[in-house]
Formats: C-alpha cells, structure tokens, sequence
C-alpha cells in the first residue's frame, strides 16, 4: 500500500530523469520495450511527447522485438533497433541484448530498460491525443488480398492473443452469432490476427488470420472496412489513434471501462471515425450480446 501511494503521490520518475538529462546536456535514449502493441499509441507516445518537451532535440530509439517494429515506425521520427530473436515476455538483459546485435550502449547518455507509462505519463489520460502517422505508400498494400471494392467487409479481431488478458475476450459462441447475422445481412468478415483457431465454418468469412502484418491489416481496414468490431486489443488502439480520415465504425468490446482507450479518454484524431464502446454488465464481457453488436452494424 505504501508503495502504491508512493508511485501515485510521489515525485514523478521521469520527470526527475528529464531534468537530470537537460542539465548534463544528455541527447540520446534509448527505450527498451517487449510488451503490448497497444501500449506504443496509449503509454509510450506520451513519453517521447515528455522527453521532446523537454529535450526538443532529442533523439530518441527504441529497442523492441521484429513483430512490434511496425508500430514504432507509426509514432514518426523515431529510430528503432531490432533485436531477431526476442519473444514477448523474455527476461532480458538490455546491456548484453545489445551487444549481441552490434550496438555499443555507450552511443547512448539514457537507457531506459523498463519504461512504466502506467507511473510516468498518468497526466496525458483526458489531455493528449497520440497520433500514429500513416504513410500514402501503405494504403496499396490491401490489393494483394483482392477483396473487391464493391463489397461491404466488418473487420474483426476475435481475441487479445495474450494470456494475461483473457478477461477482455467476447465468447467464441457469440462471435460465431455475429457472424452468422453479418452474413445473412449480406456483408462479409474479415477476420484480423495471428493463429487461425479458432475455426468460423461460416460462408462469406474470409479467414486472413496469420496473413496481415500490421500495415497490411491498417491498410485493409483503412481500405476496405465499414466497420471494425474488437475486444481491448492493440488492433483497437492501432485503428484509433491513426491520425487519417476515413469513415470506420470502431465497435469496441468492454468488461472494464478504465482500460485501453476508454481510460484514454479522448477523441480519435480520424474525424469520420465512430466509436461505440459496448460494456459488459458487472464487468463481464460475456454480457454483451450478438444482437446488440449487430444493431450497430446493419
């Protein structure tokens, strides 16, 4: 409880390490990240938005694993370091991760080995909007995938893919509903994510599960999807925060109205977007029913 009281009330850490930067002349960061795709809209834009504010000419990197490289290349005038083998949830040593790739930590005056927006950037929810910044050149990724133009797609990712999080997946049993309404309602589904399980045997779902890096999905549903209907996911964040224009009905589903974008707590920068935030009752997300998710999408 001390402790807990200490991270809300007490002096702000990266504050502290900014001024102690600014007054050594310290330029260069380096910022260590191997969790969510998520956090990089919803925590670590803010941090690069503090360390700027307070060091304009700063140059900022991050080091990350190969999947999550897309999303920093999003945040804009950042440099980013890949190391190959990385896999989410490792227990690594910063310093010896980069020397296996060749990098010299001393380029560096700041290592930052474990980020916590969560402590650091608490005075953004309600206040900044992070903005991810999209590329034209992106937008012709979609057409390897033909999906014809004239038809009405609803993009869906089916489950957060982590394991900590199971909390925030909708039942298979009520995808599976809303499914089988999108497509007798004439529309098509675009499934969204890694692993091609679990199966939907439904005529007019078009399985791309495993086949869209992150561009390549944003390009999809830029392109392509009216509607977009997702648990508290990266790809939520991902789709919110992209700073274009384009109409998109983003049905997010709930079972804690603090997490992800909701405790964000601003406006998407995409004018044409429409969120519509679905939330379990009690906090059970299993509340939430096929029906109720249909009627925004018909």
């Amino acid at each position: 409880m001390f402790k807990s009281l200490i991270r809300k009330f007490g002096p702000n850490p990266l504050d502290h390490l900014l001024r102690k930067a600014a007054k050594k002349n310290q330029k260069t960061f380096l910022l260590f990240w191997n969790r969510g795709l998520g956090d990089i809209a919803l925590g670590l834009y803010a941090i690069v938005y503090k360390i700027r504010e307070e060091i304009p000419d700063a140059k900022i990197t991050f080091l990350t694993r190969p999947n999550l490289h897309d999303g920093f290349l999003l945040l804009g005038d950042v440099e980013i370091l890949v190391a190959p083998n990385l896999k989410r949830g490792d227990k690594i040593d910063v310093l010896k991760l980069l020397h296996e790739i060749d990098i010299d930590p001393e380029v560096f005056d700041v290592i930052l080995d474990n980020p916590n927006p969560t402590q650091w950037v608490q005075w953004q929810l309600g206040t900044l909007t992070p903005v991810l910044h999209w590329q034209e050149k992106w937008d012709a990724l979609c057409k390897k995938f033909d999906l014809d133009p004239d038809e009405s797609y609803v993009g869906a990712h089916v489950q957060t893919e982590t394991n900590y999080a199971y909390w925030r997946n909708w039942p298979i049993e009520s995808w599976h509903e809303l499914f089988e309404k999108i497509t007798e309602g004439g529309k098509k589904v675009l499934l969204f994510g890694f692993e091609k399980d679990p199966v939907f045997d439904i005529a007019g779902v078009i399985d791309l599960r495993g086949e869209t890096p992150l561009f390549e999905l944003l390009s999809i549903i830029k392109n392509h999807c009216e509607a977009l209907v997702v648990p508290d996911s990266g790809v939520s964040s991902m789709v919110y925060f992209l700073k274009e224009t384009f109409p998109i009905k983003h049905i997010s589903l709930w079972a804690d109205p603090y997490m992800g974008i909701l405790k964000q707590n601003v406006d998407s920068p995409n004018p044409n977007l429409q969120h519509i935030p679905l939330l379990g009752k009690d906090k059970d997300i299993t509340t939430i029913t096929a029906s109720e998710v249909y009627g925004h999408i018909h």
